[in-house]
């Protein structure tokens, strides 16, 4: 197994300036640890007191980890399914909180985000048990939380410890798996809209953590074919390089090198299916397909050897139109000034070289696309239920519910 003290410890003192704590302890993956948790716990020095939050699904997947917490004094919450972790699930957690000292939050990302942001609340310690190797903010300072149905990603914390039974992550759903893939192929345009917009406008970046998650992705890249077998060394495998992404965005305290344009577009589609009454696919499902609509809009980009810029022109009143009932914190967004306001188109045309450079430096459409299918990866629009016009209404408006540079942001500033 990959040595994670080591990789966190040697972030130390890094040339880029930026300060790249981790709070997490320990990091367990190992086969039949579902037995041990409470072991690990007490070796963490975690309190009596302890929650032990999942749904129906994941406490089942971890049968026995209620048995192993031998010595704690256990207090259980259990959802029938959880699929979108909201505000009410924050506070849900935080009422605990008043009687217990610590969570355990068996599962994945819908049920550790609320756990991670009620616990940085309340400064309480967490252990994550991931059921399924489908998304990479098991080490993530980050929660996205659907707050009066707006999707907004708030600092949380990390766990302080851990934990991967790979015999659970190996028998987990294939669709889970190839949501977890199609999660981390997004890391590609996340690298790219994190360098141009360090290169434009100066935005804090430190090559050593973008390096972290290139090789977290080039290395699940190799395992494509693989993803979905029910094979405990491959499932390790996997986890590893999601744990390395979140790792790298612990380093930053913000997702910018894990998520992009293709992540702000997904939550876009969850916002408006939220409104209309649908449940939201897998979060790499959406992900994954975004990734590959974004790929090929980048690549045609880069396919430009010169462009003329200019100040964003905006439709405001078609923005707001675009989202409803959320176009209140949208405009709280983008006013009283919006991302671009402070860009120089010169400074566009000037970089636009560099710009090309670092849209091809990540692998294409067809490599991607490829590898997506090879992991069992849904890979069309049509396969995650999404109509061509609402698509193409949300390509146009999706940037404005993040106040955060991509190059699809800029690519409005040229002609």
């Amino acid at each position: 197994m990959l040595n994670f003290r080591a990789l966190i410890d040697s972030f130390r003192d890094c040339g880029c300036g930026m300060d790249h704590r981790c709070g997490i302890h320990d990091i367990r993956i190992g086969s039949g640890l579902v037995t041990q948790v409470g072991e690990i716990l007490r070796e963490n020095g975690f309190p009596r007191r302890l929650l032990l939050i999942g749904d129906r699904d994941t406490l089942a997947a971890a049968a026995g980890i209620e048995e192993s917490l031998t010595g704690f004094e256990v207090t259980r919450h259990c959802y029938d399914t959880l699929r979108v972790a909201t505000m009410d699930d924050v506070r849900l957690v935080e009422d605990y909180l008043d009687r217990v000292d610590a969570v355990v939050a068996v599962g994945a990302g819908s049920i550790h985000d609320p756990s991670r942001l009620a616990c940085a609340r309340r400064n309480k310690p967490l252990c994550l048990f991931a059921t399924a190797p489908s998304m990479d903010g098991f080490a993530s300072y980050n929660a996205p939380i659907v707050d009066g149905g707006f999707k907004t990603t708030h600092a949380a914390k990390c766990p302080e410890v851990i934990i991967a039974d790979t015999k659970i992550l190996a028998a987990a759903p294939k669709a889970l798996k190839s949501a977890g893939f199609g999660d981390m192929i997004s890391k590609y345009i996340a690298l790219i809209d994190w360098q141009v917009s360090h290169l434009v406008t100066g935005e804090a970046y430190c090559p050593r953590v973008a390096e972290l998650t290139r090789t977290a992705v080039d290395r699940l890249m190799t395992m494509a074919g693989r993803v979905t077998l029910e094979d405990e060394e491959t499932a390790a495998a996997v986890l590893e390089s999601l744990l390395m992404t979140g790792i790298a965005m612990s380093f930053t305290r913000t997702s910018r090198p894990g998520s992009g344009t293709e992540h702000i577009l997904a939550h876009y589609w969850e916002c408006i299916e939220l409104l209309e009454g649908k449940i939201p696919n897998f979060h790499g499902e959406d992900v994954g397909v975004a990734t590959l609509l974004t790929l090929r809009e980048y690549e045609a980009l880069a396919g430009r050897e010169t462009v003329t810029a200019h100040p964003e022109v905006n439709d405001w009143d078609a923005v707001y139109r675009a989202y409803g009932p959320l176009a209140g914190d949208v405009r709280q967004l983008n006013t009283p000034d919006t991302i671009t306001d402070g860009i120089d188109p010169r400074v566009i045309e000037e970089k636009w070289p560099e710009i090309r450079a670092i849209v091809r430096s990540v692998p294409d459409y067809d490599a991607c696309y490829r590898a997506m299918k090879a992991a069992g990866c849904k890979t069309t629009i049509a396969e995650i239920g999404k109509d061509p016009a609402f698509v193409a209404e949300s390509l146009l408006y999706h940037p404005y519910m993040r106040r955060r540079l991509s190059l699809r942001r800029l690519a409005r500033m040229v002609d």
